[in-house]
C-alpha cells in the first residue's frame, strides 16, 4: 500500500521489487476517505512508470466512472489505463459491476484464454436494463454540464460559509464529487485526511441534520450531487451550512 500523490514512494517500490510488480491499482480520484484529488501530473506519472516497468495501470472507477464524465476519470484526465473496473451506475443503482481493458489482456479470459471469470449477478437482465437506460440518459442530455455547474455552485457557497464563520475547512471537489474536511491544511492523501477534526465534523453533521440536510455521518465519506438536485436544494444546503458553521 502506497500513499496517494507520492511519486517517490512509487519509484521506491519499483526499485525495491525489480521485475516483480504486476500492476498498480488506483482510484484516479479516491473517494473512500472523503475526496482528494490527484495533484497535477500524478496520474500521468503513474502511466509513464508502469509502461516503462512493464506493469499494468488499473483504474478503479467504481465511483468515478460515468460520474466525472461519460468516459470517467480517464476521460477527464486524458489517461488510458490498461484495465478499468466499474460499478454502481453500470446497473442504474442495481447490483452489477464491469471491467474491461486492452484486447491482449481481455483475451486472457475464457473462452479465448485460460482464465475463467463468472459471477452470480453477471449479465443480470434487470440490472443491465436499468444501467443501459441510465447510460442512455447520460449520453443524450447535457448531464455533465449541469453537474459541473451544480458542483461549482455548492463549492463556492460552502467555502464562503466557512470563511464567514472563520472555521478552517478544506472543500475538495471535482465535478459532482465533494468532501469538506475540517482542517486548515490541504488534503492530498489519507494521512492528510486523518489530521482533520472529526469531533467538529460530528457536531457539524448533527447541526446540518437538524436543519434538514442529511449528509453521510462520517468525515471520510464522499459526497455526490445528482441530476435530481435542484439549484434550490443547493442554496438550502449552503444556507444550512452557513448557520451550522456559525454555531460551531
Amino acid at each position: 500500500m502506497l500513499p496517494f500523490n507520492d511519486p517517490d514512494a512509487v519509484r521506491a517500490a519499483f526499485a525495491a521489487n525489480p521485475g516483480q510488480i504486476a500492476g498498480i491499482i488506483v482510484e484516479p480520484v479516491p473517494g473512500n476517505a472523503g475526496v482528494y484529488l490527484p495533484m497535477p501530473g500524478y496520474l500521468d506519472f503513474l502511466r509513464e512508470i508502469t509502461t516503462a516497468q512493464g506493469a499494468l495501470l488499473i483504474f478503479d472507477e467504481v465511483m468515478t466512472g460515468f460520474r466525472l464524465a461519460l468516459g470517467g476519470a480517464q476521460e477527464r484526465f486524458g489517461i488510458r489505463p490498461d484495465l478499468s473496473c466499474f460499478g454502481k451506475i453500470i446497473g442504474g443503482g442495481l447490483p452489477v459491476g464491469a471491467f474491461g481493458g486492452r484486447a491482449e489482456i481481455m483475451d486472457c479470459l475464457a473462452p479465448v484464454g485460460p482464465v475463467y471469470q463468472a459471477g452470480t449477478l453477471s449479465g443480470n437482465p434487470l440490472a443491465l436494463a436499468a444501467g443501459l437506460t441510465a447510460l442512455q440518459e447520460l449520453s443524450s442530455s447535457n448531464a455533465y454540464v449541469r453537474l459541473e455547474a451544480a458542483g461549482a455552485a455548492l463549492e463556492a457557497g460552502m467555502k464562503e460559509a466557512a470563511r464567514a464563520a472563520k472555521i478552517p475547512v478544506q472543500f475538495n471537489r471535482l465535478g459532482s464529487m465533494f468532501c469538506a474536511y475540517f482542517t486548515a491544511d490541504p488534503v492530498h492523501n489519507l494521512a492528510d485526511a486523518m489530521k482533520s477534526d472529526r469531533a467538529r465534523f460530528a457536531k457539524y453533521f448533527h447541526a446540518m441534520l437538524g436543519r434538514g440536510i442529511y449528509l453521510a455521518p462520517s468525515q471520510f465519506e464522499a459526497g455526490f450531487l445528482s441530476l435530481a438536485h435542484t439549484s434550490d436544494d443547493i442554496e438550502k444546503t449552503i444556507r444550512a451550512a452557513a448557520s451550522a458553521l456559525k454555531g460551531l
